[in-house]
C-alpha cells in the first residue's frame, strides 16, 4: 500500500480523497505506520526575517504591498536577532527554523549574504534550517547549500489551473523551476499549498498530482488552511471545515508516503480533537510559535500540552537526513554572479486582486 509512485493521476487521487472517511483514515494510518513512527511529530518554527512590501499580488497574502492590511513591515533582521529567536525556538522543542522573507526572488548582494550568514549560524546550533525567499537560481541554491541549508520551501499553492485565479505576477512554471534548481543541490524540498481559497476539490487534487509526480517527491509538504486577512482579495472566504483538513492530510499521506506532512496555517481554528485526527491520518509535522510569518498560531506551550495529552514526542533534528556541513563564506566555491534572471510575468488579470488593489488608493 505505501509504495512511492510518480505516476498518480487526478482520477486516482480523487478516488482516494472521496473514500468513506473511516476507510480513508484507516488506509492513511496504515501507510503512515509503514514509513514513520506515529508518535513522533516534527516541530518547526517559522520566522519572518523580512516582513511586508512584497511586489507580488498573491490573493491570500497580507504582505503584498498593493493591498491595504494591518501588517507592519520590517527590514531584514540582523544575524544576532535571528540567532536569539532560533535559541528560543530550540529551547521550546523546535528542531527546525524556517526563515521567510517577503521577496519576489533572491537577489545577489548584501541582504542575501546576510541570509547566508543566518543559515550558517542556525546550522551551527544543530538545528535544521529552512528558507523561503521566493524564486531562486541554481547558483543561489548552491550558495545556500554551502552555508548549511537543510530545506528550501517553495509552495505550489494550488493546482496549475486555479493558481491563475490567485496569482498573476509570476507563473506556475517559475515555481517548478525553483524546485528544480534546489534539486541540483543536496538541499531538501518543502512544497505544499493552501486550501480554502475558493478552489474545488479537483484543484486540491491537482496540486497533489503536481507534487507527487515530482521525482523525487518533496521531503516536506505543508498543508495550509487559508487565514482570511482583511484587505486581501480573499478576505471574505469562509474557514475550511476540519473534515477537509483531515481528508487532505490523509490523501497526501497515501500519495506521498515518505513525505513529512505538515499542519501549517489555520491551526488556531482547529480543536485538539481535530488535530489529533490529522495526526492519526498521517500528519507528522507542525509549525509552532505564536505567529506564522504574519498570521496567528497556537502558543507553543499549548502545543506541548497537546503533545503530552496525545503521547507525542517532538522529532529530533537530522533524523531524516544527515546534518549539512557549513562552509564559511571565505571558503565557498560558489560566488555571487550578479544574475538577473527573467522570471515570468503572466499577462492575465485577476479581477478580485485588482479590486483589492484599488481600495488602497481610496
Amino acid at each position: 500500500m505505501g509504495i512511492t509512485k510518480h505516476n498518480w493521476t487526478r482520477e486516482d487521487i480523487l478516488d482516494i480523497y472521496h473514500r468513506p472517511l473511516m476507510e480513508l483514515l484507516y488506509d492513511a494510518a496504515t501507510v503512515h505506520r509503514e514509513h514513520h513512527d506515529p508518535n513522533i511529530v516534527q516541530v518547526a518554527t517559522l520566522l519572518s526575517i523580512k516582513t511586508g512590501g512584497c511586489p507580488e499580488d498573491c490573493g491570500y497574502c497580507p504582505q503584498a504591498a498593493r493591498y491595504h492590511t494591518a501588517i507592519e513591515g520590517n527590514d531584514l533582521m540582523t544575524v544576532s536577532q535571528v540567532k536569539a529567536q532560533a535559541l528560543r525556538a530550540k529551547a521550546s522543542g523546535s528542531s527546525r527554523v524556517c526563515m521567510g522573507a517577503a521577496w519576489r526572488n533572491v537577489k545577489d548582494g548584501a541582504e542575501f549574504d546576510q541570509v547566508l550568514e543566518m543559515v550558517r549560524t542556525i546550522n551551527k546550533l544543530d538545528m535544521e534550517v529552512c528558507c523561503t525567499l521566493g524564486m531562486l537560481t541554481e547558483n543561489q541554491a548552491h550558495r545556500l547549500a554551502e552555508a548549511g541549508l537543510y530545506a528550501y520551501n517553495h509552495n505550489l499553492d494550488s493546482s496549475e489551473e486555479y493558481y491563475k485565479e490567485v496569482i498573476s505576477t509570476r507563473g506556475f512554471e517559475d515555481r517548478l523551476k525553483t524546485i528544480d534548481n534546489v534539486r541540483k543541490t543536496n538541499v531538501t524540498v518543502c512544497s505544499g499549498g493552501i486550501i480554502g481559497m475558493g478552489e474545488k476539490v479537483e484543484d486540491r487534487v491537482g496540486m497533489l498530482v503536481a507534487l507527487s509526480t515530482l521525482n523525487p517527491q518533496p521531503e516536506s509538504v505543508p498543508i495550509n488552511a487559508l487565514v482570511a486577512v482583511e484587505g486581501t482579495p480573499l478576505e471574505d472566504q469562509q474557514p475550511v471545515e476540519i473534515w477537509e483538513m483531515v481528508r487532505m492530510a490523509a490523501t497526501t499521506r497515501i500519495v506521498m508516503p515518505k513525505t513529512q506532512v505538515r499542519l501549517s496555517a489555520g491551526r488556531t481554528e482547529m480543536t485538539r480533537e481535530g488535530q489529533a485526527l490529522c495526526f492519526f491520518a498521517g500528519a507528522n509535522s507542525i509549525f509552532a510559535g505564536d505567529k506564522l510569518l504574519t498570521t496567528p498560531n497556537p502558543d507553543v506551550n499549548q502545543d506541548m500540552e497537546m503533545f503530552k495529552l496525545l503521547g507525542l514526542t517532538p522529532q529530533k533534528p537530522f533524523v531524516k537526513k544527515m546534518q549539512p556541513k557549513t562552509i564559511e563564506a571565505k571558503d565557498a566555491k560558489f560566488k555571487p554572479l550578479g544574475e538577473k534572471p527573467k522570471w515570468s510575468r503572466p499577462k492575465y488579470i485577476i479581477e478580485r486582486n485588482e479590486v483589492a488593489k484599488q481600495k488602497l488608493k481610496i
